[in-house]
Parts: C-alpha cells; structure tokens; sequence
C-alpha cells in the first residue's frame, strides 16, 4: 500500500508511519519544517514538504497514494479561533480536495469523542450520538466541523472515514503524558472530585490499529469508536502512567464545580478582553477529564475486526521500560 500521513511528525502520526513501514507500506508524509522533514524521514517515510494550506504541494504528494491519513490537527485547550479554524476545518477541506484532484482512493480522519462535547454527559457513547449543534469552542467545535466535511465527502470512488479515539497515550508521547508530568512538578496539578470515575482511554497502537481497519473495512462515511476496552478509573490511570516517569500526582483535589465556575469566568474574561496566555482552566478540559467519559467500540470491533491488541498492563509496561531507556 502507498499511504498519505499528515501530520507525521506529531504523536498518532510518528507511531502511525512505524506502522506503516513495519509491514512494508510505502509513506509519504507531509512536513511543513525542517525539524519535520527530519522526524519523517528518520522513520522511513519520504517527506512531502509544505503545509495543510498547499492544496498543489499536497496533490502531488498524495499521486499515486491509496490512502490518506489525515491526523494534522490543532489540539489545545485554548488559543486564537482563527487558528483552530485554519488548522481543523480548512486543512482539513483541503486535504479532502487534494486527495481528490489526486484520485486518491481513501480519506481516513483521525477524530475524537471531543467533538461530541458541548457540556451534557459523556457516558457510555456510540456512533448513534449525533454531532452535537453547539460543540464548545475551539478543539471540539473545529473537530465536529471537521468529522462532519469528512463524512460529506464520501462519494463512489472515494470512501472517507473516521476513527474517533478517546485519551490517546502510549510511547513516544511528547504531548498528555509530558503536559501531567510537567503540572505535578510545578505544583499545578489537582484531581477534580477526586478523579475517582471511570474513563475510556486508547493505547497509541490501539488507534493506529483501528486506523489501519479503517483504511482497509471502514464503510465510506461512517464513524468508529477506539479504546483499550472496559474503562478504568482516570485516577488509577493517570497514576500508573506518571508513575513510569517517577511522578507522584499526589492527593490534591478541588469540586468540579470550583473548577467549571472559574473556566467559565476564565473564558468570558480572556474572550472578552483579548487577554494573553490562557485561562486558568477551560470548561473542555472540566468536562473531558473532570468527569467519567466513556466510549462504546462495539461498532469497530463488529465491522472492522477490531481487537485492541495492546492491553493496559502491556502499554503501561512498555511506557515504563521507555521511562527507563529499556524500551
């Protein structure tokens, strides 16, 4: 198979290009920096250079291709509007458009049950759960705009899908697991109600499995859920996974409720006024990692084949023995 990666320098894209390579797929990857070109092309890939916003530059690179993956996105809690449009809504149309003019066969977009959030509950959710009309703003909303260009776009000739993971983690993990470590050491770091209720959560060679059914099973158009599994409690989790960096989160917990009241002032004030920085907390990261989130995979699992290969106790092994430079 020849294969497209956007963002293949960033987290899922790294472990999505090993992946590829180690079954003898050919990659090209798109780099918008020197730094990039250099990351792709140290894992095998040919580096396509230029950015989401080069429709010709990517055309090009995707000639000859099966398959797109499409994992660039812009993911913060907070930052300019402008910037989540350009980098989730128009990379992503542009993408689509250059796998097009390219006759590429296949689009498969790296989603996230974050485009779902818009404040109710997140429990127990399926590909039945409709985008919601008003996804809170910047990651989610640009998110669910994007899934929803995707999804429009599968036509004859050309299947898109989308693979939506939830709490993304494993090796390699420049991004979450450096984020926590970095909190607890600056004393920045609360548990909200405790962190004692349950999440879903998705072993970076889990999606990458998914991503790869996708790709090969997916029905044009449609939506996957990915995870580990069972959920397990997000405080146990966070714990083990800190732990193989020799971090200790320890007891500190605030009510969600503090937290959401103080996003909420947070965000009108810093909208309101154009403050720098960010806020002090943001209702997304209350309502993703304050609260149980879980996800239902039944869906990949039945039509994909989908197993989840990597367990818990495999992954968090793993992540250790890379903590400890055994890897």
């Amino acid at each position: 198979m020849k294969a497209f990666v956007t963002g293949g320098s960033g987290f899922v894209g790294r472990n999505l290009i090993r992946h590829l390579r180690r079954r003898g797929d050919e990659v090209r990857a798109l780099a918008r920096s020197g730094a990039a070109i250099q990351a792709v092309t140290a894992l095998g890939a040919t580096a396509v250079e230029g950015d989401l916003d080069g429709l010709e530059a990517m055309a090009r690179g995707m000639a000859g291709c099966d398959v797109v993956f499409h994992s660039a996105a812009l993911a913060a809690e907070w930052g300019r509007r402008e910037d989540f449009q350009r980098a989730n809504v128009d990379g992503t149309r542009n993408a689509l458009a250059a796998a097009k003019a390219a006759g590429v066969g296949c689009f498969v977009h790296v989603g996230t049950e974050a485009a779902l959030c818009d404040g109710s509950p997140l429990l127990d959710l399926d590909e039945t759960r409709p985008l919601p009309e008003r996804p809170l703003p910047r990651y989610p909303q640009t998110k669910a705009e994007a899934e929803k260009l995707v999804r429009a776009a599968n036509a004859p000739g050309f299947r898109t899908v989308v693979v939506r993971p939830r709490l993304i983690w494993g090796n390699d993990d420049t991004s979450v697991l450096a984020a926590l470590a970095a909190a607890v050491k600056a004393g920045r770091f609360m548990w909200m109600d405790g962190g004692r209720y349950p999440t879903s959560t998705a072993h970076v060679d889990n999606v990458c499995e998914g991503l790869l059914l996708a790709a090969e099973k997916g029905r044009g158009g449609e939506a996957y859920f990915v995870t580990d599994g069972a959920p397990v409690e997000l405080r146990g989790f966070v714990t083990q996974m800190l732990a193989t960096r020799g971090v200790d989160p320890g007891d500190k917990s605030v009510p969600k409720g503090v937290v959401l009241l103080i996003a909420r002032i947070g965000e009108w004030v810093w909208e309101t006024f154009g403050l720098k920085g960010e806020p002090p907390a943001t209702r997304m990261a209350v309502h993703l990692f304050g609260e149980p989130v879980t996800v239902n995979d039944t869906k990949a699992r039945r039509e994909l084949g989908y197993r989840g290969a990597v367990t818990l106790e495999q992954g968090l092994a793993s992540l250790a023995g890379e903590g400890t430079g055994l890897r």
